[in-house]
């Protein structure tokens, strides 16, 4: 399905840090929620939904500080795998009217999925509906757009955190985003990537969203290809992780905000 194998990319995450300790988690609490990964094994295990990666924090974060405007809006994440920038929304005081976390159709990974949901549901504001499903990219898109769900006009905001190393599924991630992303001038594609991902497959991305009807608004891509502000800046506190070393773990982040372009909305 991919080129670039968990092995891989967990031995670049290593190298990018000089060898010290890899660019993940495998569980960590932010503010009042937990958050563990799926037994490392079987589809878990290749699709990376075992570990918790450096852009899902840095997604959080930007989500916590309000720079990823989520506030009644409705909002499906993508490959979610433990869902912390999901559940990190959905326990802001003005958080989404609806999320929906998904990943791929493995009882392994949905079952994880869910207990992360469960385990935290006391935390999430009552202004908010978070669901779980399975879906695998590039099919149809018809369950996650039907009640109870939403009517059927797309989400508001959809969040892709740590999947354009897949680069042999970009056009089925992408078919996906395009189908789920409602066509407003208000909606919004929120990506995350860490810088272990080779250039040459993101940017093939960002080519290929373009050509689809989207555009590039916002990104945190400095001259060195990484994020720009390396300075923790959430206000809850992180406990699983070296909080010390958050603001170097932000550096290890790209990240992008799509819209349609207007032609695409006529």
């Amino acid at each position: 399905m991919d080129s670039v194998d968990a092995e891989d990319i967990l031995s670049d995450a290593l190298e990018f840090i000089g060898g010290g300790k890899a660019d993940f988690e495998e569980n960590l609490s932010y503010g009042p929620i937990t958050v563990t990964t799926a037994p490392k094994e079987g589809k878990a295990n290749t699709l990376l939904a075992d570990h918790i990666f450096s852009p899902a924090l840095l997604l959080a974060e930007r989500i916590e500080r309000g720079l990823f405007p989520v506030s009644g809006r409705s909002m499906i994440e993508l490959g979610a795998g433990a869902a912390l920038p999901s559940l990190v929304a959905a326990i802001q005081q003005r958080p989404p009217s609806l999320v929906v976390a998904t990943d791929y159709p493995d009882e392994l990974i949905l079952s994880n999925l869910r207990c992360n949901i469960a385990q935290n549901s006391v935390h999430v504001s009552s202004a908010c509906t978070l669901h779980v499903q399975g879906y695998e990219w590039g099919l149809d898109v018809a369950s996650l757009l039907q009640p109870p769900l939403l009517p059927p006009d797309g989400y508001d905001i959809v969040v892709l955190s740590d999947l354009l190393h897949f680069d042999q599924s970009h056009g089925v991630l992408l078919h996906s985003l395009l189908a789920l992303l409602s066509r407003t001038p208000t909606a919004r594609a929120y990506v995350g990537a860490g810088i272990y991902t080779r250039a040459s497959h993101y940017r093939s991305f960002l080519r290929k969203a373009e050509s689809a009807g989207l555009m590039w608004l916002e990104s945190g891509e400095g001259e060195d290809g990484r994020e720009t502000d390396t300075t923790w800046r959430g206000g809850l506190p992180i406990r699983g992780v070296d909080t010390g070393g958050l603001g170097e773990r932000k550096g290890m982040c790209r990240w992008w905000i799509a819209g349609w372009a207007p032609q695409s909305l006529t």
